[in-house]
Formats: structure tokens, sequence, C-alpha cells
């Protein structure tokens, strides 16, 4: 990839993250059922971008799971007029996993191990029988 398709996904996360962020700001007039759409979309989109630009599904995973988590305290404990949701945290959460179980299917699927490297040692991969 490069540096302008990285700053292109780069942007296009911190547009996402952001209306995350403000889909319950304010005055606005979101329904409940619209904004948890707009926490799982950005989440779930988020999660693409990461993956598209090479970061590892792992810590990928990890990280957003711990912002959707993070955020929704300090709502609840910083924000005058806001108060943290966990219906939120489990929009968010189903936005990741909406992207990292596919992903994390495929690369099984393809026979790749943990690290994301496919065997060249003639091994089989693990969970399947060696070939004869």
């Amino acid at each position: 990839m490069n540096s302008t398709e990285m700053n292109h996904a780069l942007t296009a996360m911190l547009i996402a993250m952001s209306l995350a962020s403000s889909a319950g700001c304010g005055g606005a007039s979101l329904t409940i059922s619209l904004d948890k759409a707009v926490h799982l979309l950005s989440f779930a989109f988020v999660t693409w971008s990461g993956a598209r630009v090479g970061l590892p599904i792992r810590w990928l995973v990890a990280a957003l799971t711990v912002h959707a988590v993070t955020s929704e305290l300090i709502q609840h404990a910083l924000l005058p007029g806001r108060s943290g949701d966990s219906a939120d945290v489990l929009a968010d959460l189903a936005g990741v996993a909406s992207v990292a179980l596919p992903l994390g299917a495929a690369s099984w699927r393809d026979g790749r191990v943990a690290r994301g490297r496919e065997r060249d040692d003639g091994a089989a991969p693990r969970g399947e029988p060696r070939a004869r």
C-alpha cells in the first residue's frame, strides 16, 4: 500500500471515529436504533480500514475493544450531560466482530498460522493432517 492509500485510509478511520463519538452529542435527534447502527457501522469501518492497511487483526481488535469501553467510561465520568451506555459498547463490539470474525475465518481457511505467515516448512497447518 502506498502512502496516498495509507493517508486515505487513516483519514477515513478518523472520520468514522468522529462520527461514532459525536452521534449522540447535544440535541441530536437520532433514535436509539440509529445511534446503535452508527456505532456498529463506524467500528466495522474502522476495523476494515485497519485490516486493509495491514494492521494485525488481533492488535486492532484489542485496541478497538479498549477504545469502545474507555470512551463510554470517559463519557460517564467526565462529560457533563452525557452518560456511558453499555449498549453502545455492545454495538461497537458487534461492529468489530462483524469484520474481524470473517477475516479470521478466511485466514484460518487459508491455512495461515497465528502470526499471519504461511507455513513454508512442509508441515500441515494447525489442525489439519499432514499430506502423504
